[in-house]
């Protein structure tokens, strides 16, 4: 059966073989939210956390937790963490953006101001702190606290490199391991740690969480883009923000190195100075189809979901295993 038929999108499966477990955590996230002094907080953070997102960080530590074992509650706890965290960062990310798109619905800076937006991220990363450290585990705390420390680090990054159009493909792959597949990592991790397995299983977890991670931003880039063809619409997404952002992704960082100089002069005027005309994000789009840079983006996207999956092999044979598996390759399916 396709994976477009929605019924049969791997993470609408997880999020069925998980419901139990997520019915909690979205009670957990309600709960927490809320603010007796400051109603203005749980009123932005409904906005996101209510908007439609798939759940999918706070799905993989459940899903790990329970492949690994785990039978206690404590995994509903570093879920609601893990979302808590991954909707602060959205909040920051829209200012820093100037974003006035998330989800299909207008940012929460463009409903009420930056300022609001950037002190209830501020707010969330705190119930994150609060949440993380109620299980107790140390090596727990560790491994979020450093996620919350490399998303902020990654996109610092980006923010330094953006514009700069000699950035190389090395810190594209820093820039998205820190903002996106960092999280991705630990979310999984944290599943093993709270389970008490071996390292073996620990690790295998945050190749897996790692692998997805960069994958899945691979696959947002190249959707900024329409997709391989550069023609389908991404959802909640308008087409060349990342190019009207002067971000360099890796197409465009691909498309430059194979370029001529007039190629060149092009990305260095509407990249590096940010003088962008009618016409030109056609043009910019003509050059990463002529040097097949969405197509190369595309696979390099799968084979980190390749890496992902041989990760699991050292997992029981179990239907969540399978389904983590699946969601691996739906990151990349869903450019089709």
């Amino acid at each position: 059966m396709s994976l477009d038929t929605p019924t049969q999108k791997p993470y609408d499966r997880l999020s069925a073989a998980l419901s139990e477990d997520l019915a909690a955590v979205n009670a957990l996230i309600r709960d927490r939210m809320a603010s007796k002094h400051a109603p203005r907080i749980p009123e932005v953070t409904a906005h996101l956390v209510e908007a439609g997102g798939k759940r999918i960080r706070p799905m993989l530590t459940l899903a790990c937790a329970r492949l690994c074992g785990y039978g206690g509650t404590d995994h509903v706890k570093l879920a609601a963490t893990v979302e808590f965290i991954h909707t602060a960062t959205l909040l920051h990310d829209d200012v820093v953006d100037e974003s006035e798109q998330r989800r299909g619905r207008p940012t929460a800076n463009l409903l009420w101001d930056n300022q609001s937006s950037v002190l209830v991220g501020d707010y969330l990363f705190a119930r994150a702190f609060q949440l993380m450290v109620e299980p107790g585990s140390l090596r727990v705390l560790d491994i979020l606290s450093n996620a919350a420390a490399t998303i902020a680090e990654g996109e610092v990054l980006q923010l330094t490199v953006a514009s700069d159009i000699d950035t190389p493909e090395e810190t594209y792959l820093q820039v998205i391991r820190g903002k996106t597949a960092a999280l991705f990592e630990a979310a999984c991790k944290v599943g093993g740690v709270i389970a008490e397995r071996d390292d073996t299983v620990i690790e295998a977890l945050a190749t897996y969480g790692d692998g997805l991670g960069v994958a899945f931003q691979m696959a947002d880039d190249l959707l900024d883009w329409g997709g391989v063809d550069g023609e389908a619409g991404a959802i909640g997404k308008n087409i060349g923000d990342d190019f009207r952002e002067r971000k360099m992704t890796l197409p465009v960082i691909r498309a430059i190195a194979a370029g001529d100089g007039e190629e060149r002069a092009f990305w260095a005027r509407t990249i590096g100075k940010g003088d962008q005309r009618d016409g030109d994000l056609e043009q910019a789009l003509s050059l990463l189809q002529k040097h097949a840079t969405l197509a190369q983006t595309r696979d390099e996207a799968n084979a980190y979901v390749a890496k992902a999956k041989a990760a699991l092999d050292v997992l029981p044979g179990d239907p969540l295993r399978d389904m983590l598996s699946d969601l691996a390759d739906y990151v990349v399916a869903r450019l089709n």
